[in-house]
């Protein structure tokens, strides 16, 4: 037993005296350097945005200067509160409220509807499933843009409607492909054990799939609340009734009505970003274990 012990202790000195080695140091010191760069590299336009957003327009594009954070106030955000607070122009909170609830049905029913296609796919068998895999890796492939002129005569009859926003977007190939690559991942013993003790497909996805698949379900929430948040070529083609436009399209008043005024457009995309970085905040947790369960399986 004593010399086991020793034989451990010995083994996890060793692995220390390793881990300080000045190659290994080295070696991390330029990991994190990398790291680091990559960071700054995604952060920068978002911090030139944030910045520039309080500041004004003639300073807003000044180059790198444009990172110097001086003369800031909230004066851009106020025009913007203000530039959309009448019936003519629309109201702000109309338009987030649109974009909330649109996103909302979009996701909280693509996350119902695509998993259960998914479990589908991964755990039942049936006749047909393998031409219906192939059909939903092309449609992953296929851009909207392919699809977005027969969407629209085949919907025109629901333009300027909330129905006309969601309703294409529930069902999601890309969403489907994730749910189903990590649902067959999970072990097959599991399920297998719920079946000899009675429980059927529907009991087996919500009770054991669902508690289980809690990085895929947020990495499908972020990304697919992203895509309905942003969405803006197919409001564009649909809606034009203020009543319905959400707020994406509302950005684009800035650049018809010139002079650009760059202060309120950068106030205008923080607002426009502010739910996306909440939403990647709530969820970051499950979707870094997604990513790095991911990772591990490759």
């Amino acid at each position: 037993m004593s010399s086991a012990t020793e034989q451990a202790k010995k083994e996890v000195m060793r692995r220390i005296r390793r881990s300080r080695s000045p190659k290994k140091v080295i070696k991390t010191f330029f990991h994190y350097m990398f790291l680091t760069v990559v960071t700054a590299i995604f952060f920068a336009p978002i911090a030139y945005m944030l910045i520039g957003s309080l500041k004004p327009t003639a300073e807003v594009l000044d180059g790198i200067n444009g990172f110097v954070p001086k003369n800031l106030s909230f004066n851009n955000y106020l025009q913007v509160f203000a530039t959309f607070n009448d019936e003519s122009m629309g109201f702000l909170w109309r338009f987030y409220t649109n974009s909330i609830l649109v996103s909302f049905v979009i996701v909280f029913g693509g996350l119902i509807v695509n998993s259960m296609i998914a479990y589908a796919l991964a755990r039942l068998r049936w006749r047909g499933r393998d031409a219906v895999q192939v059909l939903v890796i092309l449609l992953v492939i296929l851009p909207f843009e392919a699809i977005a002129i027969p969407l629209f005569f085949l919907l025109r009859d629901f333009r300027n409607t909330y129905f006309v926003q969601f309703l294409p977007f529930i069902a999601s190939a890309f969403s489907i492909y994730l749910f189903y690559t990590f649902f067959i991942g999970l072990p097959l013993e599991i399920q297998e054990s719920a079946r000899i003790d009675g429980a059927g497909p529907w009991r087996i996805y919500r009770a054991i799939i669902i508690p289980m698949s809690k990085p895929v379900f947020a990495s499908v929430t972020i990304l697919s609340f992203l895509g309905a948040w942003s969405s803006f070529l197919f409001p564009l083609m649909m809606v034009d009734n203020p009543l319905y436009v959400p707020l994406p399209l509302e950005i684009q008043v800035y650049f018809t009505q010139p002079p650009t005024d760059w202060g309120p457009i950068f106030a205008f995309g923080v607002i426009l970003v502010l739910p996306v970085m909440a939403v990647f905040l709530l969820f970051q947790r499950w979707f870094i274990q997604s990513v790095a369960a991911s990772a591990i399986k490759g």
